[in-house]
Protein backbone atom coordinates (compact mmCIF):
# COMPACT_ATOMS: atom_id res chain seq x y z
CA UNK A 1 0.00 0.00 0.00
CA UNK A 2 1.31 3.02 -1.30
CA UNK A 3 1.44 6.75 0.95
CA UNK A 4 -0.79 8.05 -1.51
CA UNK A 5 -3.13 5.35 -0.62
CA UNK A 6 -3.11 5.39 3.03
CA UNK A 7 -3.94 9.10 2.74
CA UNK A 8 -7.35 8.31 0.78
CA UNK A 9 -7.72 5.44 3.44
CA UNK A 10 -7.32 8.32 6.47
CA UNK A 11 -9.57 11.04 4.84
CA UNK A 12 -12.13 8.37 3.71
CA UNK A 13 -12.55 7.58 7.48
CA UNK A 14 -12.22 11.36 8.95
CA UNK A 15 -14.90 11.97 6.38
CA UNK A 16 -17.23 9.12 7.62
CA UNK A 17 -16.62 9.73 11.11
CA UNK A 18 -17.25 13.29 10.84
CA UNK A 19 -19.54 14.12 7.71
CA UNK A 20 -19.82 17.71 8.19
CA UNK A 21 -16.29 18.48 7.50
CA UNK A 22 -15.19 18.91 3.36
CA UNK A 23 -12.54 16.97 1.86
CA UNK A 24 -11.05 20.66 1.14
CA UNK A 25 -10.56 21.48 4.84
CA UNK A 26 -7.99 18.15 5.56
CA UNK A 27 -4.36 20.37 6.03
CA UNK A 28 -1.86 17.58 5.37
CA UNK A 29 0.09 19.52 7.83
CA UNK A 30 -2.21 20.94 10.44
CA UNK A 31 -3.24 19.28 13.71
CA UNK A 32 -6.56 16.95 12.27
CA UNK A 33 -8.26 17.93 16.31
CA UNK A 34 -7.43 21.65 16.07
CA UNK A 35 -8.15 22.68 12.72
CA UNK A 36 -11.43 20.15 11.92
CA UNK A 37 -12.71 21.33 15.20
CA UNK A 38 -12.74 16.79 16.23
CA UNK A 39 -13.13 16.07 19.63
CA UNK A 40 -10.92 13.58 21.54
CA UNK A 41 -13.56 10.86 21.16
CA UNK A 42 -14.30 11.28 17.11
CA UNK A 43 -10.22 11.35 17.15
CA UNK A 44 -10.01 8.00 18.95
CA UNK A 45 -13.04 6.47 16.16
CA UNK A 46 -11.13 7.63 13.02
CA UNK A 47 -7.99 5.83 14.79
CA UNK A 48 -10.00 2.77 15.38
CA UNK A 49 -11.72 2.84 11.82
CA UNK A 50 -8.20 3.01 10.67
CA UNK A 51 -7.52 -0.10 12.71
CA UNK A 52 -9.96 -1.86 11.06
CA UNK A 53 -8.88 -0.83 7.57
CA UNK A 54 -5.52 -0.79 7.50
CA UNK A 55 -4.90 -3.53 10.43
CA UNK A 56 -2.30 -1.32 12.81
CA UNK A 57 -3.52 -0.46 16.15
CA UNK A 58 -1.99 3.29 17.29
CA UNK A 59 -1.34 3.20 20.83
CA UNK A 60 -2.06 5.97 23.01
CA UNK A 61 1.26 6.98 23.39
CA UNK A 62 1.99 7.72 20.04
CA UNK A 63 -1.47 9.43 19.38
CA UNK A 64 1.33 13.13 19.04
CA UNK A 65 2.73 11.18 16.08
CA UNK A 66 -0.67 11.14 14.11
CA UNK A 67 -1.51 14.25 14.51
CA UNK A 68 -1.65 15.77 11.47
CA UNK A 69 -2.61 13.57 8.34
CA UNK A 70 1.02 13.89 6.71
CA UNK A 71 2.05 12.29 10.47
CA UNK A 72 -0.66 10.16 10.34
CA UNK A 73 0.22 8.17 7.25
CA UNK A 74 3.86 8.17 7.40
CA UNK A 75 3.10 6.37 11.12
CA UNK A 76 1.03 3.80 9.02
CA UNK A 77 3.25 4.04 6.38
CA UNK A 78 6.04 2.57 8.37
CA UNK A 79 4.20 0.15 9.98
CA UNK A 80 2.39 -1.47 6.95
CA UNK A 81 4.54 -4.94 5.40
Amino acid sequence: MTQDQIKAAIIEQILKIAPDIDEADIIPDKNIQRSLEIDSFDFLKILTALHEVLGIEVPESDYAAVDTLEHMSAYFAQRII
